[in-house]
């Protein structure tokens, strides 16, 4: 039993030298894991608050209508979501929505604004395209056929790529570019051919005929 007690006298001394040397740094490690770990969960609890607040303000956003106090309130809601909440994807959502409804109500000059910041700063990068396409739509109905083509100088994204080749064509067009128009419908055409096998763009083969429809219109080129 003597025995017994002078080995476990013996380990705990050596326990008692091991802490001496290494007791701090084990502390240290296992505070700094600690807060690590509670500012993950204060991060991911902050994160779901900003989102939850966020959905708030753009379903409201969703309702708004059409008419000048509509525009309005659209214009205050999408500016509190990008003020607030430009980390979250509502904003870009909120800023395109706030644009279709300035659009609706015949302000084109604010819808570009809401437009150019969601081409520039949304989350989600489809959403950037999309802003970026809408905001070329609204320039040719302003007439402001140079910086509508700045607009769909970058290549887009696949998915996105028939519909920018298009707007470049209607811009020519609208220019009375025929040639570069053609063009342009003939590229729309290749890149829906190039996601032929794609089952969304099989769907959207009634798009293609109205881009072909407006190739045809053009004639043959000279």
């Amino acid at each position: 039993m003597a025995t017994y007690d002078l080995e476990e006298q013996e380990q705990l001394d050596e326990l008692k030298t091991w802490w001496k040397m290494y007791g701090n740094l084990v502390t240290g490690i296992l505070v700094a894991v600690a807060l690590a770990l509670a500012g993950w969960q204060g991060w991911n609890w902050w994160q779901r608050q900003q989102a939850a607040q966020a959905s708030a303000l753009f379903s409201r956003l969703q309702t708004t209508g059409a008419d000048a106090e509509g525009a309005k309130r659209a214009r205050e809601l999408a500016g509190e979501l990008i003020d607030k909440y430009s980390a979250t994807s509502y904003a870009g959502m909120g800023a395109l929505v706030a644009a279709r409804t300035q659009v609706a109500a015949g302000d084109t000059k604010n819808a570009r604004v809401q437009l150019a910041w969601a081409a520039e700063n949304a989350k989600d990068p489809g959403l950037r395209e999309l802003a970026r396409l809408r905001l070329a739509a609204v320039m040719l109905d302003d007439k402001a056929y140079d910086e509508a083509l700045k607009q769909l100088a970058a290549e887009p994204v696949a998915g996105f790529a028939p519909r920018f080749a298009e707007l470049r064509g209607d811009v020519f067009a609208a220019q009375g570019k025929a040639a570069e128009a053609r063009n342009a419908y003939d590229l729309s055409l290749a890149k829906f051919d190039a996601l032929a096998k794609d089952d969304e763009a099989r769907q959207r083969s009634g798009y293609k005929e109205v881009v072909q429809a407006k190739r045809d219109a053009l004639g043959a080129a000279k």
